[in-house]
């Protein structure tokens, strides 16, 4: 067994390494960003594959990920752990559409509620009370998914054709624009930055570089908001335009 995620702020990291480990304490885990993933996945019978959910989809970078390596999951059993914040339909689905096609086995799906990443949105905040009562009911779950795992009954979550209707019609149909190309509108309040670089460092999509001591973005952003929660001098913001919160999963354990 093998995990396998992407994770902007370690929500999915999270969930993968201790669902993963749940069930085989000694099994590898590796993010998508990593250069041995592939490898992993070409040597692993039994995947876990983790991502956050994005408006009902999958990010774009995992999509691509999965299409580019399409053909190392031919023959694979896969489970698949979507995590968000608020609300999913087929999360799981999504993905598991693509690997059925490039020849897959899907054995289930695990929607896990997460606190949400997007920090700069007032409406999605919550209190770290709240962050932390959710991440102690997503630790019961996992541990709960993988106990009956390991008695061979896998959950399917994401997986019906009633929960892919609610997510096309719940989010995907409205935000479909959203995901399906990369994010072009970061924003910088230059007055804050300082060019200290720890957004470039960070950024999966090698989005960031760093011009005349200022942050400077191109057009490939996934919006997993690893820049605007890692940014000491909260000068990035993505979807809104003031920062709330600063959302890392361990602020919350």
């Amino acid at each position: 067994m093998t995990g396998i995620y992407f994770s902007g702020t370690g929500n999915t990291k999270y969930c993968v390494t201790k669902f993963t480990r749940a069930i085989n304490e000694n099994a590898e885990v590796f993010s998508i960003e990593d250069d041995r993933a592939v490898k992993a996945i070409t040597d692993s019978n039994f995947i876990v594959f983790g991502y956050p959910v994005y408006y009902s989809d999958i990010p774009k970078l995992v999509r691509e990920f999965i299409c580019k390596n399409s053909s190392v999951f031919k023959g694979k059993k896969i489970f698949i752990i979507a995590t968000m914040g608020l609300f999913s339909g087929d999360g799981a689905g999504c993905s598991a559409r693509l690997f059925k096609k490039y020849g897959a086995q899907v054995l289930g799906g695990l929607h896990i509620k997460m606190p949400d990443c997007i920090g700069d949105v007032k409406l999605l905040k919550k209190s770290l009370d709240k962050n932390r009562k959710i991440i102690i009911k997503a630790d019961k779950k996992i541990s709960c998914t993988a106990e009956k795992i390991q008695k061979n009954s896998y959950p399917q979550n994401g997986l019906s054709f009633l929960c892919r209707i609610a997510g096309l019609f719940g989010q995907r149909l409205y935000f479909h624009n959203k995901v399906k190309a990369y994010y072009k509108a970061i924003k910088l309040n230059k007055d804050k930055c300082v060019g200290c670089g720890i957004c470039e460092k960070n950024c999966p999509m090698h989005n960031i570089d760093i011009v005349d001591g200022k942050a400077k973005f191109k057009d490939k952003c996934t919006i997993c908001y690893r820049c605007f929660s890692k940014c000491p001098q909260q000068a990035i913001t993505i979807l809104g335009n003031k920062v709330f919160e600063q959302c890392y999963v361990e602020k919350y354990l």
